[in-house]
């Protein structure tokens, strides 16, 4: 018989503070069972004489998931990239970069040997000289067939090649350059380290080797001379290679060939051809190849006809048709023919003449 507290049939499934509401937020799933570190022995192998109620299962191995494996798998493989292409990789920009030299230069007037010839129509003049063939302009300076170096790519090339072209076209081919009215298209084409030099030279021209204006750009003294023909003709080469790991090195030989006649003259004056054969060596480093601007190291020009008493530093005043030297040279030079220039003033050579 129950107590006086106690149902007559217990106390009722779910009440509270049964041993069920006590329990129910513990559970015992089958992943916490397996996981369980103590393990009790089964009824049989407790009768067994002094064995204990339970044993130690051993820990559960766990390995790294297949995700985290890959992750770190790839975090290795570009580490280990970086590495090597930090070592191997050919375009490192150097910790230091030389300043640019100054720009050595020579102008070499070339003194015919009589009078110049001359004739009204420049197309018969081009075409009875050696530059016939020539091309018009900035189709005569031709880009040469490129290719990567040791430690330049091949863009990098491209870019000494065409920024040396752009100074050759501007420097020798532009009107206002031509007629002594714009230095700048030329100006912003160098390094920052030869500005002051370049200033200097047209601030205050010599024939020092170093501030001589014609040896950075060709022009003519518009109160004497004007072109007769716009087109002017231009035969040429470029060629480039690699000096060391950080310097590009651009070599330019053309030769340039002017028409032109007195100024104010009019349309029926004599004309008569100038001709400046113009040798540069180009320097590039990787800033000037980011920014496209050139060191312009050695310029050399042999320009006739001139009289060598004439000063050539600061402005070309050519000979025109029916003109004569003031002076001769020691040598007879041809403009038109390859190999170095040596004379400070030369003889022109009659081949070098147009035939009229």
């Amino acid at each position: 018989m129950g107590g006086p507290g106690d149902p007559p049939e217990g106390t009722p499934e779910g009440a509270p503070g049964s041993g069920e509401e006590e329990y129910r937020s513990v559970v015992f799933d089958e992943s916490f069972v397996r996981a369980a570190r103590i393990q009790e022995y089964s009824a049989q192998e407790r009768m067994t004489d002094h064995t204990p109620a339970v044993r130690r299962r051993p820990p559960l191995h766990r390995g790294l998931s297949r995700q985290a494996l890959i992750l770190v798998l790839l975090i290795a493989v570009a580490f280990g990239t970086a590495i090597y292409m930090g070592v191997r990789s050919p375009y490192q920009t150097p910790v230091a970069l030389q300043p640019a030299e100054p720009l050595r230069m020579t102008v070499i007037p070339l003194s015919p040997s009589g009078k110049v010839p001359g004739t009204a129509d420049p197309e018969y003049l081009y075409a009875h000289s050696p530059a016939a063939q020539f091309r018009l302009g900035a189709e005569g300076v031709p880009l040469p067939a490129t290719r990567a170096t040791a430690h330049f790519s091949e863009s990098q090339v491209v870019t000494a090649l065409t920024t040396a072209k752009d100074y050759i076209v501007r420097s020798a081919l532009y009107p206002e350059v031509l007629t002594g009215q714009q230095v700048r298209p030329v100006r912003v084409l160098l390094d920052p380290d030869q500005l002051d030099q370049f200033d200097q030279s047209f601030d205050h021209p010599s024939a020092d080797g170093r501030h001589a204006p014609t040896g950075w750009l060709i022009r003519f003294d518009p109160a004497q001379v004007e072109l007769a023909d716009p087109r002017i003709r231009v035969q040429g080469t470029l060629a480039f290679t690699e000096s060391d790991a950080s310097t590009l090195e651009v070599t330019a030989d053309h030769t340039f060939v002017y028409a032109l006649r007195p100024t104010g003259s009019g349309a029926k004056a004599e004309v008569s051809l100038f001709t400046v054969r113009r040798e540069l060596r180009f320097r590039f480093d990787r800033d000037d190849l980011r920014l496209r601007q050139a060191q312009l190291v050695v310029s050399t020009a042999q320009a006739g006809p001139l009289s060598c008493s004439d000063d050539s530093a600061n402005r070309l005043h050519p000979l025109l048709a029916g003109q004569t030297a003031k002076s001769g040279g020691p040598a007879g030079t041809d403009p038109y023919a390859t190999g170095d220039a040596v004379a400070l003033c030369g003889a022109l050579a009659p081949s070098a003449q147009p035939k009229v």
